[in-house]
């Protein structure tokens, strides 16, 4: 059973692998939260534009208006109003992005941030550790291995790409569970 805290504020993070459905996931849950009348605001980096400059897409093409943001320092100023403050793509974002999920949750407003845990070797990404380990709610998606399909957690590069960040989809990066995942040399 999942208690939901009564005026208070509180942070959700939802995390997994790419193609396991975190955007999805954020977008079902500010779609509730609209439908219950609550203003909401949802951020996303400006790195991320595979689908949209100025919407939240997930891989099955649903979306949301956003604000296209280059730093964290952004947030507060735009987030004032909001009830709801949703972040998307959290594991690209600056190191206080901690502190100002706390803040945020500090002045009773509901922050649902999703990202990846962990980046193409398997190592753990940006600030989503610190997220985690703050969140009032966790929950780890997986999407299905496309080599054997079992459950993946693990993003599989397949491009010889060395840097940590190369925004791409399914034409770089492939899910992998534990088994099928190889870590780059």
């Amino acid at each position: 059973m999942t208690w939901t805290p009564r005026d208070a504020g509180w942070i959700e993070v939802i995390c997994g692998s790419m193609f396991s459905g975190k955007t999805e996931e954020l977008i079902r849950r500010v779609r509730r939260a609209q439908i219950a009348q609550m203003k909401t605001i949802i951020f996303k980096p400006r790195i991320d534009n595979r689908y949209s400059e100025e919407h939240v897409v997930s891989h099955d093409k649903k979306k949301l208006i956003s604000k296209i943001i280059d730093s964290t320092k952004e947030i507060m100023p735009n987030a004032k109003d909001a009830e709801v403050v949703a972040i998307d793509e959290a594991q690209f974002f600056e190191d206080d992005i901690l502190d100002i999920c706390k803040t945020l949750a500090k002045q009773k407003k509901r922050v649902i941030i999703a990202g990846l845990d962990t980046d193409y070797r398997g190592k753990p990404f940006g600030p989503m550790p610190q997220l985690i380990c703050e969140a009032d709610y966790v929950d780890k998606l997986r999407a299905i291995c496309v080599v054997c399909g079992n459950p993946a957690t693990y993003t599989q590069r397949t491009s010889k790409d060395k840097q940590r960040v190369v925004i791409g989809e399914t034409d770089i990066y492939e899910a992998r569970c534990r088994n099928c995942y190889e870590p780059p040399e």
